[in-house]
């Protein structure tokens, strides 16, 4: 089992990777399901097959995608878990917020 520091470097390492606005629309083209090609990824952008390259690297680092070989083509699909985790933590942070608001209303209104 991971210890709180490494699993609090493996949260902010996902969402750094979720910062940016060309990887989270990379992301919900891979929500389909099916594993795309970066032929397909690219389809409808602006963007080169290297600046899709080089965005599916930083979410495949930090496990939000992977790769399979199809031929001589790779294609990348979608890993829920870490979103999952990273889900859940937003939700305990959330539920601690609520918690202390609780607790400032009882004293000021105490």
């Amino acid at each position: 089992m991971p210890s709180a520091a490494a699993a609090l470097r493996t949260r902010a390492s996902v969402f750094a990777a979720l910062g940016d606005e060309t990887r989270l629309g990379l992301l919900a083209k891979l929500t389909g399901g099916e594993p795309l090609s970066i032929t397909r990824l690219t389809q409808g952008t602006r963007l080169t097959r290297q600046a899709v390259t080089k965005h599916l690297r930083v979410l495949e680092d930090v496990g939000v995608v992977y790769s399979i070989k199809a031929g001589r083509e790779s294609r990348f699909a979608l890993d829920p878990k870490p979103l999952v985790s990273a889900q859940a933590y937003l939700q305990h942070v959330s539920q601690q917020w609520d918690d202390a608001l609780v607790r400032l209303k009882a004293l000021v209104e105490g």
